[in-house]
């Protein structure tokens, strides 16, 4: 009987965390792969959405239940690096009109495709961050 309870409470909170995830995407986003590097060949890529606030880009991947993002890229410490289209069996779950881009900050490295315009979004934002000195200082 308690092994039963205990049953029915952990598919409880897998319904009641699969219904927050859902929620969490239908808000709203961009679509966009991502995968942390190092990977080899066409490893590691997850489907999700990207979110952008102030300080922050948050990934979420469409494939799980965590309750918060998968992946966070803080936008100060961020580095963009090379830019590529896909290549070898990328092309599986890939189009050519995504292009691969290598970005890191103090958290890591990633790859992430973005399309043509999702791309320009992303490099706006990052381009548009203040600078380490015209930000104000904690109690000042």
């Amino acid at each position: 009987m308690v092994l039963l309870i205990i049953l029915v409470l952990v598919l409880v909170f897998l319904a009641l965390a699969s219904t927050y995830r859902l929620i969490m995407l239908r808000r709203g986003g961009t679509a966009a792969l991502l995968r942390v590097l190092p990977a080899r060949g066409g490893q590691g890529w997850r489907h999700g959405l990207i979110r952008y606030d102030e300080d922050r880009l948050v990934f979420y991947k469409l494939s799980s239940l965590k309750l918060g993002p998968d992946s966070t890229i803080r936008r100060q410490g961020i580095e963009i690096g090379d830019r590529r289209g896909p290549r070898g069996d990328e092309f599986d779950i890939m189009t050519e009109e995504l292009s691969v881009t290598a970005v890191s900050d103090t958290g890591g490295t990633f790859e992430l495709a973005l399309d043509r315009g999702s791309l320009a979004a992303f490099l706006s934002w990052v381009e548009s961050r203040p600078s380490d000195r015209t930000r104000r200082l904690p109690g000042l």
